[in-house]
């Protein structure tokens, strides 16, 4: 019997719903981005798709787009194959993870249209807060929808504009939008680059040789073996083209702070990427240290739960003076389906992921260290193991504060009420996850953590301070959670 898992029952993190690559003057266009999106393979497993352009005579004088979408992982979708169907010097890709019951080759990007300047393919990183109501005026205009994406407002909004150029259109569309959104759009000879004016979602751009490579995180730049030359600023525009050998750098819209997602330093960015300047581990490494600063306990070993938790363990135990041992073993192979071959398997929970190392803890005061608690499901299963494995304390120690607000910007996370830290006390969450102590990082101690002088992020599902107005949003599926009660924790 094959039973299907949800991130409850296995995996109780946020999720970022979708990481970006694009690659501009290399004749293997599509083969490097398919190398860029395996390294971004951790933001999304739902679906991946990939759009290059062909130029020549045999692709229709100016060249053509030509696309292959589908669900599953990267290395599953893009065989050899497949990327000889797409030919060209120029290609965008994504990956996407979706919520339950929007898991849809409808919803895989990039989307590629044909409207009457010709071929357009978008791929987005993030969540427009109005997409809905922009969405309804333009049904009541007459436009047809294929998809549920709030990306497919972005071409039509771009289809509509008067304005004569591409990158007109698509800052003329954009102006109407609100939200978060890193953006690669591609055309026969062009491709173009668009971060939101808050800079919520993160997006990089550097050279592998003469060819330029943009993609959500730096990591995708390391296993192509190209240099990274920078952020892609917040309301900044790259347009990349056949007749310039450097990109054209436009300032569309004005800054309006620095918003980024302050949780891609706490979970989502892959290690060794790096953002304004550092890498995500040592920010995380930084993180457990200033967390031993504020609640260190007396213990015997530190362990992380892997595989996130492991910089801030080695961080906690350096500060503090104590081992630090991989206390638990992570399966690599579980997915988000197996087999059942009994309905006893449940009992087995978090096991089929985690395994403790009983000779580490057993007999030992321990410190787990974990990089947040959303649900708590999988902390307390977690705690458990590590008592049943022998330990005499367990002592729960998580490097980012508490998960008390949900996220509007394109990260997948439960319901207001569902956040444990939103409803009860740090204490109460200790008694239900079952720990001998819990304690959490401070903002403040996160913030300065990460060690970017200047640095302005957003931090709402911690603080409830939305950077962005999200007054536009609807939730009729849920009743208990109002927009206007999120709006209250900003006060």
């Amino acid at each position: 019997m094959i039973t299907h898992y949800s991130s409850t029952d296995l995996d109780d993190h946020f999720h970022d719903e979708c990481g970006l690559c694009g690659v501009w003057n290399q004749s293997e266009a599509s083969n490097y981005v398919y190398l860029g999106l395996h390294a971004l393979q951790h933001r999304g497993q739902e679906s991946a798709g990939i759009v290059s352009w062909g130029r020549g005579e045999q692709h229709g004088g100016a060249g053509s787009l030509f696309h292959h979408r589908a669900m599953g992982h990267v290395n599953e979708i893009f065989t050899q194959p497949v990327l000889e169907e797409l030919p060209g010097s120029g290609a965008i890709g994504h990956v996407r993870y979706s919520t339950a019951g929007e898991s849809h080759l409808k919803n895989a990007q990039p989307f590629v249209v044909d409207y009457h300047s010709g071929q357009l393919a978008v791929a987005h990183n993030g969540n427009l807060v109005n997409a809905k109501t922009v969405r309804k005026e333009l049904e009541l205009k007459g436009s047809l929808f294929r998809s549920t994406s709030d990306t497919e407002v972005i071409l039509h909004l771009v289809s509509r504009s008067r304005e004569k150029t591409t990158e007109d259109r698509i800052i003329d569309a954009m102006s109407r939008l609100e939200g978060a959104y890193s953006l690669l759009f591609l055309e026969p000879g062009r491709m173009i680059a668009l971060r939101d004016p808050h800079g919520v979602r993160p997006l990089c751009f550097g050279k592998v040789g003469e060819s330029w490579v943009v993609a959500s995180e730096s990591t995708s730049l390391s296993l192509l073996g190209g240099t990274l030359i920078r952020d892609v600023e917040p309301g900044e525009m790259l347009i990349f083209d056949t007749d310039h050998s450097e990109p054209r750098s436009l300032q569309v819209f004005p800054k309006q702070g620095n918003g980024h997602c302050i949780f891609e330093h706490v979970y989502f960015a892959k290690p060794d990427s790096v953002i304004d300047g550092h890498t995500v581990y040592e920010s995380r490494r930084r993180m457990g240290m200033q967390l031993a600063r504020e609640s260190g306990v007396p213990a015997d070993v530190v362990i992380p739960v892997p595989d996130s938790g492991v910089p801030a363990s080695i961080g906690f135990a350096e500060e503090a003076g104590l081992m630090f041992q991989m206390g638990m073993v992570r399966s690599h192979y579980i997915g988000r389906t197996f087999i059942e071959p009994s309905q006893r398997v449940r009992n087995f929970g978090v096991k089929l992921k985690l395994l403790p190392v009983k000779d580490v803890i057993q007999g030992k005061r321990v410190v787990v260290i974990d990089d947040s608690i959303v649900r708590g499901t999988t902390s307390k299963k977690i705690v458990d193991m590590v008592w049943a494995a022998g330990a005499t304390e367990v002592h729960m120690r998580i490097s980012s504060p508490p998960t008390v607000s949900p996220c509007y910007y394109g990260i997948d996370t439960p319901r207001q009420q569902e956040l444990l830290a939103n409803r009860f006390s740090i204490d109460e969450i200790r008694e239900y996850i079952g720990a001998t102590s819990l304690a959490y990082l401070s903002l403040e101690g996160m913030i300065q953590s990460i060690g970017i002088d200047g640095k302005e992020f957003c931090h709402a599902c911690f603080s409830g301070n939305y950077p962005i107005d999200v007054t536009d949003l609807e939730y009729s599926d849920d009743p208990q959670l109002s927009i206007f009660s999120a709006l209250n924790n900003t006060k």
